[in-house]
């Protein structure tokens, strides 16, 4: 009986090999550590959301910043509310973030970010990044930082 491929190989036509999934592998248990993956979940969770948000916020934010002839205003929340999508604050969006990636800080920007976004959501009391606290559960806040947010 010949020997069936596995579901990765090179060959499959199901799946496209884009090339660096191993390395996001390497970087992904890099940033885990030895936290268990029950816990590490809500950190990834947070994060893909954070920017899933950030995005959709940012193409609505381009289309209101080309109508603002016809009147829209691109930093009022309701024009982004009426379209379903969350108002992001200016220092919660992904590219303010991505601009203080190397910084010491980055821990503690990134749940303030999220604290940000819960705080302005339509339903403040959801908090949907209530778990997701990335420097308190990576150790990235220092000094004592993260102790002082408050949601």
């Amino acid at each position: 009986m010949p020997k069936q491929k596995s579901p990765t190989a090179a060959g499959n036509d199901h799946d496209a090999t884009v090339g660096y999934e191993a390395q996001l592998w390497q970087m992904a248990d890099a940033l885990r550590g030895s936290m268990d993956a029950a816990e590490y979940k809500h950190v990834v969770l947070g994060l893909i959301f954070l920017k899933y948000i950030s995005d959709a916020f940012e193409e609505q934010h381009a289309k209101l910043v080309a109508e603002t002839a016809a009147g829209a205003d691109p930093e009022d929340q309701d024009e982004y509310r009426t379209q379903n999508i969350f108002w992001v604050p200016p220092e919660a969006r992904w590219a303010h973030i991505k601009a203080q990636a190397k910084q010491p800080t980055i821990g503690r920007l990134v749940d303030d970010a999220m604290a940000r976004c819960d705080r302005c959501s339509r339903y403040p009391r959801q908090q949907y990044f209530r778990r997701s606290r990335v420097g308190r559960r990576l150790g990235l806040c220092f000094g004592g930082d993260c102790r002082r947010l408050t949601v």
